[in-house]
């Protein structure tokens, strides 16, 4: 590893190809400009999840666009820079591809790692914690191989077309609201960290999902950090060998 890259960086929901191509591409624009403005200190970059709004890899076919932000991250693989990579619940259809060309491993589960003596408990974090079993039954279909495998069937013409209209539909209903801290009873995610804690220690429960940017914590000895989006507020968090700092971004 070489010896200038000691920070290890962390980032989610940039959502991609939404609400509109011109403000995606600006989006997709200012991500590759932050990636390339921390190449040379990176020694590893976590993306959690929700990359894009949409995604789906057929056996021979991707989506089109996204081509400076997926040209930067091989440029960043290439030059030996880890990169890993959590599904979210807007693509968590994945199939090989990121692995293939980009060399970036593809999580679609919690994981857990150790860096400089510290622990670190990362996920999406999409379906964890208590209620939402409307959202949990969901998840588990459109994670079933047989329910891709009927998906995957359809051209992509109107499955990609399908999709993007049920994403807008659902963006219509909710909004992109700037939301607020709900209180440590009202945040799902900090009410899971606890569970995870009363059987083993984190240093750092890293999520996105849920697109507030939070530190907050835990015990003396444990800190819930999610990571915001890059939707409204173009924050990361960075490890720079003891401590996790929420940051945002302006360039």
């Amino acid at each position: 590893m070489d010896n200038l890259r000691t920070h290890i960086y962390f980032l989610s929901d940039f959502h991609l190809g939404t609400p509109s191509y011109t403000e995606s591409l600006q989006r997709e624009k200012k991500v590759v400009a932050f990636l390339e403005s921390i190449k040379a200190k990176a020694a590893e970059i976590f993306i959690v999840g929700d990359m894009f709004d949409f995604w789906f890899e057929y056996k021979t076919t991707v989506p089109k666009g996204y081509v400076r932000l997926l040209g930067k991250l091989a440029e960043l693989t290439d030059l030996g820079i880890k990169i890993h990579f959590f599904v979210g619940n807007h693509d968590m259809w994945m199939s090989g591809y990121f692995e293939q060309e980009l060399n970036i491993p593809v999580y679609f589960h919690p994981k857990t790692f150790e860096r400089n003596g510290k622990k670190f408990f990362i996920a999406h974090g999409d379906g964890l914690g208590p209620g939402d079993h409307g959202y949990k039954f969901i998840k588990s279909v459109f994670r079933n191989r047989f329910s891709q495998w009927l998906f995957g069937a359809v051209h992509p013409s109107w499955g990609i077309g399908l999709a993007n209209y049920f994403s807008r539909k659902s963006r219509a209903k909710t909004g992109y609201k700037d939301k607020h801290f709900l209180g440590e009873e009202g945040e799902w995610l900090i009410i899971f960290c606890r569970q995870i804690l009363a059987k083993e220690h984190f240093d750092f429960f890293i999520f996105g999902h849920r697109h507030y940017p939070i530190d907050y914590k835990l015990t003396d000895t444990s800190h819930y950090i999610n990571l915001g989006d890059w939707l409204h507020y173009f924050t990361y968090a960075v490890f720079d060998g003891s401590t996790v700092e929420l940051k945002e971004w302006k360039d």
